[in-house]
């Protein structure tokens, strides 16, 4: 029965873990001497020979043949060895064969669960090893189950990889056996578990990773991505620079007709990307991210922020819808952008306040958030309605309606 059991486990291990043959002999032998160990008291005396193909394991114990036994673990009597025959001479050693059934039905048990033990450890340490060099790749799997805070996915040989909530694209949704393209964020050894990785469809990584993936100039190091900026399922910019001044960056990027920006769109669900030239100019490189957005001048604050003015009808345009596009431009630069509405000259005689006239009536952070839409002035608040104002500042209506309240009356007076 013992044999059995043991044939059985070396059989297991042999066609279901994916661990190289001198690794797995290893580990047997080392348990095989684990037991004998407990068994004898040592185990340098013993010789394992292992034939994992056939479940075979032969063990046998060599002892000095002696004439008088000091230490039963490692000596023993002529006479005994040669009570048979006279095969043996002082200072032989005599190689017993020791059968499995001398550990036991708890010792067969014993190596059998040491045995499984240690190979899920290498497993869990090839696996570790496998994914964790494979970090900001792209991988491809198939949904096994979702949840509400992560999606499982299987790879081709059955390990597991999550796509959490928080790394899925806004308003994405997978039903099992889904074909989910992500990229590897981070692999994490939990409690001694199997180690947990996380993939990512939000990073900015993925994003680029998309485009050499598409692009074969970036893949090909001609054109280099400088820098990435992303609201997933949004819209994103994409900042490149050609390193041969025969090949157009955008044009590059984008292929003809869009052919090679689509696939990348369609993957991110319809996520409006931006692509603009890289430049280490500020200035310019502030142009090209509001685009196309004109701008009349760009100002550096005292506080870090950079001031762009804008003619009114330009100001909707550079701030983008709920504020992505400044927000993206400010990203991209590193620095925190304000939008500043600037009165055509036909304009400049008529009477208007400036909103910071308005400090003691309406709260500083009211005013910061109208200032942050591009309405620097009373009269360019007025010329949105209340809804939009509410919507895009992110006030209430009753905070917005008490403004509006407020302004009308400087100019009713």
């Amino acid at each position: 029965m013992e044999k059995t059991e043991l044939k059985d486990a070396f059989s297991e291990f042999k066609n279901l873990k994916n661990i190289d043959r001198p690794t797995m002999m290893g580990v047997l032998e080392d348990v095989f001497k684990t037991q004998l160990a407990k068994t004898y008291g040592s185990s340098d005396n013993f010789d394992i020979i292992i034939n994992i193909d056939k479940g075979d394991c032969e063990i046998y114990r060599n002892r000095e043949v002696v004439e008088n036994v000091e230490d039963p673990d490692t000596q023993i009597a002529l006479a005994e060895v040669n009570k048979d025959s006279d095969e043996y001479e002082i200072g032989e050693t005599y190689a017993e064969k020791v059968e499995l059934k001398s550990f036991g039905r708890r010792g067969i048990l014993n190596i059998r669960q040491n045995l499984q033990g240690r190979i899920m450890d290498i497993e869990k340490a090839n696996l570790y090893n496998k994914y964790i060099s494979k970090i900001g790749e792209i991988f491809t799997g198939e949904v096994y189950q979702t949840w509400s805070k992560e999606v499982l996915i299987l790879d081709e040989d059955g390990n597991e990889l999550r796509l959490p909530k928080s790394e899925q694209i806004p308003g994405e949704h997978f039903k099992k056996n889904d074909t989910v393209k992500a990229i590897i964020k981070s692999v994490e050894m939990k409690n001694n578990t199997t180690p947990y990785i996380v993939l990512s469809r939000t990073s900015n990584e993925f994003l680029e990773k998309l485009f050499e993936q598409e692009v074969p100039e970036i893949y090909d190091g001609l054109i280099t991505i400088k820098k990435v900026v992303r609201i997933p399922g949004e819209r994103a910019k994409v900042a490149v620079e050609s390193y041969d001044e025969r090949i157009d960056p955008i044009g590059a990027c984008i292929g003809v007709k869009g052919a090679r920006i689509i696939g990348i769109v369609r993957e991110l669900r319809n996520e409006n990307i931006d692509v603009l030239q890289w430049t280490s100019n500020t200035q310019l490189l502030i142009q090209r991210a509001l685009n196309p957005a004109k701008i009349s001048s760009i100002v550096p604050g005292e506080d870090g922020k950079i001031k762009v003015y804008m003619l009114p009808d330009e100001v909707k345009k550079g701030i983008g819808k709920g504020g992505c596009n400044i927000k993206l431009a400010s990203m991209l630069v590193g620095q925190e952008i304000e939008v500043w509405r600037e009165l055509p000259k036909q304009d400049e005689e008529e009477e208007d306040v400036l909103l910071s006239e308005f400090e003691n009536e309406i709260d500083p952070w009211i005013i910061e958030r109208l200032q942050a839409i591009g309405c620097d002035t009373a009269k360019s608040v007025l010329a949105l309605s209340p809804a939009d104002i509410a919507k895009r500042a992110d006030l209430e209506d009753e905070t917005v309606a008490e403004v509006i309240d407020i302004l009308r009356s400087e100019f009713e007076e």
